[in-house]
Parts: C-alpha cells; structure tokens; sequence
C-alpha cells in the first residue's frame, strides 16, 4: 500500500545488474535544540534580481519519465512547458516507450529526451534526468498528470523556503478534480504508506501543512539538496523511495509541505501485478531496515515481525507468496549493500525517531485500496503498541 507513480509498472527484472547511478517535526522551532540543518544555509534569503531590479524567476528543471504506450506524455509535457513565472528546462527520460509520446515530443522547444541503454525505473530514471539538470530546483512530474500553469512555480516557492526539504502538490484525480488523489501520504510505523486523502473533496484540505511524505506523483526540491542526499536509490527501482526519501527528509530536519494550491490532474489508476507487489514489499522493508535507528528497531521488533507474519499469511491466501518471498531472497543476498546504505543514512540524520515519529500513524485507512480482513482489530493492537513504543524511542 504505497504510493508511488502509477505509471512505474516497469517489466525490467530489478534483481539484476543496476546502472551507476531543527525545525520540529510537524511545524515550528522545537524549544531548546537546533539541528546541524538548522545552521546550514537551506535556501537563499533574497530573491536574485536581473536588469532594473526585477526578481529573476526560478531556474527550474522539470523531469518525467516515459515507459510503455504513454498516451498521455506529449499533454503532461506540454502542461509542464506551459508553466508560469519559471525559467524552465524539461527532461525527458526514455525508459522504454512504445507509442508516439516521445516521438511527439522530442524536438519541441526547451525539452530534451534522454534514451539510457536500459529501463532504469523511476527511482533511475529521476537520477538520470537530475543529473543533466542544470536548474537550482527539480521538479518530478508523472507522464500521466497535468499540472496547472501556476502549480510548480508554488511548489518551487515553498520547496525554496528555510527549513523545507520538499513540497508536494495537491494532486486530484483526473476525472474529478474536484476530489483528491493525494494531499500528502501517511506513513504508518511498519513501513507501509498510501495516497492520504484519496477519493475526499479537495475541499478538506485547503491549507498548507506539513504531511509525513510526499507524492513521487508531482513534487519539488532544492537541486543542491538533492545531490547532498543523493536523490533516489537506483536499487529501489520503483516504489516507496518517494517515502524513503521523505524518511531523510525529516531525520534531516527538514520539513515535507503539503500545498494545496499548487494543483495537479493525475489520471490515476491502482493496479497490481507480481512485480509490482514485490517491489512495494521489498522496498518497504528496505526503508525500515536502512533508516530506522537501532533502537528503534528493537522497540518496533515485535511488532514488525507480527506485521510480517501477517502479511506472509494474506499473500499465502492471495496467491502472491512468490512475490513476498522473492523480496526476503533478494534482501539476504543483497545484505552487504543494506548494511552501506544503512550506515550512510545513519551518518546523514540529525534528527532521531522519536522527533520523526510524531509525523507517523498507527492506523492503516487507505481510501485507494480496499482495506484487508481483520484491518480493525489490527489497528486497535497497532495503535496501543504505538502509543507505548514511542515513549521508548530516541529523542535527544
């Protein structure tokens, strides 16, 4: 159950060779400490001017990915080039389309189309297109949403504002966008995540926030930052690194923004498949694993076990045990590079668990999936054991 581009369904097989590729949590000043990001420059304090003064607008690179039919690519592309009071670039990245898409597109004025050897998946392919940027700011688009002509230059403005690591737009589903598709995803304690507000009148959601993770759908960051944490993992391969990195985000000290008014039209559609399920399982895993503190995995180990188990169960009684177990393979086989990456996040984090937790939820209501058998009295034994482990995790 986590959000991730709907139009990440990569056919690739992820187990193979991989290209090379404090404020306080929830709001303001945390009374009595300051983080290192605190006292590091996060964004400029003035706007840059050009000739007679006039502020300059943003340089901004917007990239989005294509793979498969891409029906939609050359309106989504065409949206984002249309955007307002930007200095913008977009990028392309050609994992592997079938359809006209990038035929249509390629060539038109301020794009540029990148064709890697092979299908690098979204969290890849995002690497390969930041890397050619040349804007102080990205911006991640789905090739399959339409963004309104002032959405990213909001996102670009809050995603540039002291203290914040990323913005994330109000994204509404397409044929009502009147109704939400995300406004901000949750994150509950074991990993999993969903499209928070799914299906709700946009209405609900009117003011900006800060939410526990963004959407991987449309959402804005600092070019330097994210080179300083070096973007998405390319072993994620598709899903859940949008919930990784929000993860970083906040032990960081910096703050996801949720903002309404920067509004984008996704044509959403939730599917399964085996290697879909395997990687939402794996790559779960992979963010516990890797960005939890020890301590916290002590006082979350029951309970993750007993989420395992269950899940275990529901894929046994679904037909998708191959999918799950094939995640347990590829995580033993590939422990030394979980014990790097695990020790690069630890050394990055400025914040411990028990600030971040503040973000996280114990209960488990998506609106875009129907939720599990027992899904109740699971969540009135998660939120109980919620309420007591996270008196036990790190705060200072």
């Amino acid at each position: 159950m986590t959000t991730s581009p709907a139009n990440a369904t990569h056919q690739a097989d992820p187990d193979g060779p991989q290209a090379n590729a404090s404020p306080q949590v929830g709001g303001g000043p945390q009374a009595g400490t300051r983080s290192r990001a605190d006292a590091e420059p996060q964004a400029a304090t003035a706007e840059p001017k050009g000739p007679g003064d006039l502020p300059l607008a943003p340089r901004v690179t917007a990239v989005l990915l294509a793979y498969g039919p891409e029906p939609w690519l050359a309106d989504a592309v065409r949206a984002v080039s249309a955007s307002a009071g930007l200095d913008l670039e977009v990028i392309v990245v050609d994992n592997g389309c079938t359809g006209d898409g990038v035929q249509v597109i390629a060539g038109w004025p301020g794009v540029r189309v990148l064709r890697p050897a092979m299908n690098t998946g979204y969290a890849g392919g995002c690497r390969l297109g930041a890397a050619e940027a040349t804007g102080d700011h990205l911006v991640f688009v789905n090739s399959d949403a339409i963004v309104e002509p002032d959405a990213l230059a909001r996102l670009v403005a809050v995603a540039g504002e002291n203290g914040v690591g990323a913005a994330t737009a109000s994204i509404r589903l397409a044929d009502r966008p009147d109704l939400i598709n995300s406004a901000g995803n949750p994150v509950h304690f074991t990993g999993l995540s969903w499209a928070g507000g799914h299906g709700q009148p946009a209405s609900r959601y009117p003011d900006r926030r800060a939410t526990a993770a963004l959407s991987g759908c449309c959402f804005a960051i600092r070019r330097e930052l994210w080179r300083r944490l070096d973007g998405f993992a390319v072993e994620y391969f598709a899903y859940h690194e949008d919930t990784e990195l929000s993860l970083r985000l906040w032990q960081a000290g910096l703050r996801v923004e949720y903002v309404p008014d920067a509004v984008v039209r996704h044509r959403y559609e939730f599917s399964r498949n085996d290697l879909k399920t395997y990687l939402l399982e794996r790559n779960r895993l992979i963010t516990l694993l890797t960005a939890y503190e020890s301590r916290t995995l002590v006082v979350l180990g029951p309970a993750l076990l007993a989420t395992e188990a269950a899940i275990l169960a529901g894929a046994v009684a679904g037909g998708w045990a191959g999918p799950k177990l094939r995640g347990w393979r590829w995580l033993w086989r590939h422990r030394g590079w979980l014990l790097a990456r695990r020790r690069r996040l630890q050394a990055e984090r400025r914040v411990p668990d028990g600030v971040v937790a503040r973000m996280m939820t114990a209960r488990i209501d998506p609106g875009n999936v129907a939720a599990p058998a027992g899904v109740g009295l699971f969540n009135a034994a998660a939120q109980t054991y919620w309420r007591l482990a996270r008196r036990l995790l790190r705060t200072e």
